[in-house]
């Protein structure tokens, strides 16, 4: 008797470069799963646009499965539940998938899965995907394992794998797991839309990304588009790594060198920050720097996040960029690290509830980069510089013509462009009336919060605990002329979510 195997699908969903589909093949019968988890869909992290995307994904892969003689079984439910159905009814003996850092909820789903597999005599083995590394004591070999996970040769979906007949669920619509979040604009899944927008960016529209990648509104073509397919899986980043390499050569000599260079150092932060969270699960909800912690108040002022959420701060270019984020599902990587910073220093507002309001905005939403670039943007790593940004200079040099703040304030289309960004000096304006007045001084709240950050900096100790956290999470800097590497501080800080 051939063993009789799950493969169990979570944030994977591709049968191209699938470690754990192929295994699961070698070890027997298979049966391909994915499991609707309703709990995991009232997390304060998720959304609407999240489960959409997830959809189409599904779509593309019950495809791909089927041409592999593999059909997709989705079942809803509890995934103790769901999983000991299956092995009393279809005697399971092996659960194959991959590695997964996510967050908070999904890593104690995970330990109870162990328990129960162990208890009933399943063999459960997690496979890596990317180039994370569990159970890691120090970062000063980590850059050299993430860079040979990502080179090795990508592994061909199984021919002739014999599949374990099962029920299929209906898939529920959104409204029944109380997910009625509304994104018009929104990014679609499935696996063909992440090869055209992976082959468009390396042939065509990266050509500009270097230096349109910062501005919200040119970087909406310029950027790659693919973080959401490598958060949900139906892109590997072993995929795109290789792409890059791939294309390298040919594009060089049009004009992509630069493009290339800055694609596959983004694509290696992408791994280091998810190694973060694999490192320490409780980025999540516990400061970085534990003198940090309590650093604002909890909860958050309900006015204050209610204005910034919903893009009503009084501060044009803040509320462009929220409110273009919640249409959209998508923000540059300048933009998310500004509006994270407002929220956290001149509202000072804690970043556990201001991170989850981005989580459940941004489509691209992945919890091992999404929680400690938060922490970063928020000055709670305890080893960052701060970066308090001025909003209304990021307006004026970022959207200097004024495109993208108009079209996402309309309150403002008659403003003259020397006000835009500050329209509470234009006499007889909006201001006050269609259009809210600022919720905060903005001069004086950066003033106050550079000073509140700066006095608990000077009492912290930054000998222990700061070397500490260093060690732990920081990367490694090239030694230079034969010299011992040193640790250097986690990448440009004004990267959030690296929305590539």
């Amino acid at each position: 008797m051939k063993p009789r195997v799950i493969c169990w699908f979570k944030r994977d969903l591709r049968v191209q470069d699938h470690p754990a589909l192929a295994l699961a093949a070698a070890l027997g019968e298979v049966l391909p799963l994915y499991i609707i988890e309703p709990e995991m869909w009232r997390q304060s992290d998720a959304s609407g646009r999240h489960y959409a995307f997830v959809g189409e994904c599904l779509a593309t892969l019950r495809r791909d499965l089927a041409v592999l003689g593999l059909p997709l079984v989705v079942r809803v439910g509890e995934a103790r539940t769901v999983l000991e159905e299956l092995r009393a009814s279809q005697g399971i003996t092996h659960l194959v998938s991959h590695e997964e850092t996510g967050n908070a909820w999904s890593f104690t789903r995970d330990i109870a899965v162990g328990k129960w597999a162990q208890a009933r005599g399943v063999e459960w083995r997690e496979v890596p995907q990317r180039g994370v590394t569990r159970r890691m004591r120090g970062r000063d070999r980590w850059k050299a394992g993430r860079d040979q996970f990502v080179r090795m040769a990508q592994v061909a979906p199984p021919q002739g794998a014999t599949a374990i007949d099962a029920r299929s669920a209906a898939v529920p619509v959104p409204a029944l797991l109380g997910l009625n979040d509304c994104c018009p604009g929104r990014q679609k899944g499935g696996r063909d839309r992440a090869e055209r927008a992976l082959a468009s960016f390396l042939h065509t529209r990266g050509r500009s990304y270097v230096r349109a990648m910062s501005t919200p509104l040119e970087g909406a073509y310029a950027c790659s588009r693919i973080s959401p397919h490598l958060a949900f899986g139906s892109l590997s980043i072993r995929e795109a790594v290789q792409a890059v390499d791939a294309a390298r050569t040919q594009g060089a000599a049009h004009g992509f060198a630069g493009p290339y260079r800055s694609f596959s150092a983004r694509l290696a932060w992408r791994d280091h920050f998810t190694q973060k969270l694999e490192d320490e699960p409780p980025l999540e909800w516990r400061a970085m720097h534990p003198d940090y912690d309590d650093l604002r108040p909890r909860p958050c002022d309900p006015v204050m996040l209610e204005a910034w959420a919903l893009g009503r701060t009084g501060v044009p270019f803040v509320d462009a960029c929220m409110r273009s984020l919640r249409a959209t599902g998508w923000l540059n990587f300048r933009m998310r690290s500004m509006v994270m910073a407002v929220a956290s220093y001149h509202l000072w507002l804690d970043w556990r509830e201001t991170g989850a309001v981005l989580a459940r905005y941004f489509t691209d939403y992945e919890p091992g980069i999404h929680w400690p670039q938060v922490q970063m943007q928020s000055g709670t790593t305890g080893m960052n510089t701060l970066r308090i940004y001025n909003p209304m200079k990021q307006g004026t040099d970022q959207d200097p013509e004024g495109i993208f703040t108009r079209r996402w304030v309309p309150e403002l289309r008659d403003v003259p462009l020397q006000h835009l960004q500050s329209p509470w000096l234009y006499k007889g304006g909006p201001v006050g009336r269609s259009y809210p007045t600022p919720i905060v001084d903005v001069a004086e709240a950066a003033r106050v919060a550079r000073d509140r950050m700066w006095g608990l900096r000077r009492q912290t100790d930054p000998q222990e605990r700061t070397k500490a956290i260093v060690h732990k999470h920081a990367s490694r800097a090239r030694p230079r002329s034969g010299g011992r590497r040193k640790a250097q501080m986690p990448g440009d800080s004004r990267q959030m979510s690296f929305d590539l």
